[in-house]
């Protein structure tokens, strides 16, 4: 069974998605969802007490169970992602070279665009090689607010 809760950030609204136990999605929300619970289970609940922490600042990892579905390419692009350590950045390059394929810019781009956890797994931390920011589902402002809040985290 699928269930759901909506999270005011400070960007947007953003919908949190739970099946069998496990965080599935994590995503901006553009309409109502249809499996909204107005009673959020323990682990939706626990899901928006940790955004809150990495909201103020004070949470630089996340503790949740999650499970996300995507092709072979796209598992290995996520777990990379989630070893780029808070308040850093890695290039579509760097990724492309870890998952062993560093002509594959591109289809890390297309990975990240497809990323059904956002801020989880952290896919607003890869950027252009040159430092430019481009590309992030929830738009070029909320990347640039995360980056932020990553580095004025960081220096406290």
């Amino acid at each position: 069974m699928t269930d759901s809760c909506l999270y005011e950030s400070p960007f947007g609204v953003l919908c949190i998605e739970e099946r069998d136990g496990k965080i599935t999605k994590l995503n901006l929300q553009q309409k109502e969802p249809a499996n909204r619970n107005k009673k959020p289970s323990a682990l939706l609940r626990e899901a928006c007490r940790q955004l809150d922490e990495y909201f103020e600042g004070k949470r630089r990892q996340f503790d949740l169970p999650f499970y996300y579905e995507g092709t072979f390419f796209q598992r290995r692009v996520w777990e990379e992602l989630r070893k780029i350590p808070y308040g850093e950045t890695r290039s579509y390059e760097d990724i492309a070279v870890q998952v062993g394929n560093p002509k594959a810019q591109r289809a890390i781009g297309q990975a990240n665009n497809r990323n059904p956890l956002l801020i989880i797994v952290p896919c607003h931390r890869v950027i252009h090689k040159n430092g430019d920011i481009s590309g992030f589902a929830c738009g070029i402002e909320a990347k640039r607010y995360l980056l932020d809040l990553e580095t004025r985290s960081q220096e406290q």
